[in-house]
This record gives structure tokens, C-alpha cells and sequence, in this order.
């Protein structure tokens, strides 16, 4: 299975704030829906923050990974008894993506984008 990127994905109360702090350190916004805005380095794009605001639903992750095949992670993950806490499904935002729960009690957005090689769009 072939990762893409991990990212930290941070609670905010406040997302200009948050927005602004993340700019100091290079960061450029690279989507914003609202609830949700990344933030990702211009000379690395892979090198990601993602801010996500009160208004975000439940359950929030604490991470995302972005994978070649979300299908082929969410099978393993539910043949191994992975705790999915947010069912597979598709975004209106274009991606595909699902949560599972680590043995830390982490919970990890697994997600692949629109169009990428190894997904069903």
C-alpha cells in the first residue's frame, strides 16, 4: 500500500488565528472549505497542516493519511477488526476517505483523492 502524505490535522477555535500562525512558518492556503482549510508549504506541497474548526463534524481525526487505494486500506483494515469509527464513503469535495480508530485511541482520517491512480473514481 502506497502512502502519499500524513498530516496533523489541528482543532482550532479559531481559524484566522490559526491561519495566520501557520503563514509565519511558510504556509500558504491550499484549500478552504470552511470548517476545513489546509495549509501546505509552496515548495513541498506534500508538507500539509490541516485546520479544522468547531463546525467540523464528529468524530474529528487527529491525523490524515492520504493513500494510493482507499478501497484496498479500508478492506485490510476491516479483515484485521480495525475500529472504523466514520464509514467509507465519498465527499462532496472530491475525495474518498473513511476513520479508523488506532490502538491509542488516535483517530486517523484515511483518505485518496478524485481522479488519483488506485482509487474507484
Amino acid at each position: 500500500m502506497s502512502i502519499r502524505r500524513a498530516t496533523p490535522d489541528i482543532r482550532t477555535d479559531d481559524m484566522e488565528r490559526s491561519r495566520d500562525f501557520y503563514r509565519l512558518l511558510g504556509f500558504t492556503e491550499a484549500m478552504d472549505l470552511g470548517w476545513a482549510v489546509t495549509m501546505a508549504s509552496p515548495a513541498n506541497p506534500t508538507a500539509q497542516v490541516l485546520l479544522l474548526g468547531p463546525e467540523a463534524e464528529q468524530p474529528q481525526p487527529d491525523m490524515s493519511v492520504e493513500v494510493e487505494d482507499v478501497d484496498a486500506v479500508h478492506a485490510a483494515m476491516t479483515a484485521a477488526g480495525a475500529d472504523i469509527v466514520y464509514e467509507l464513503r465519498d465527499e462532496p469535495w472530491g475525495v474518498r476517505r473513511f476513520f479508523a480508530r488506532d490502538p491509542s485511541g488516535t483517530i486517523v482520517n484515511v483518505v485518496a483523492h478524485e481522479g488519483r491512480a488506485g482509487t474507484r473514481y
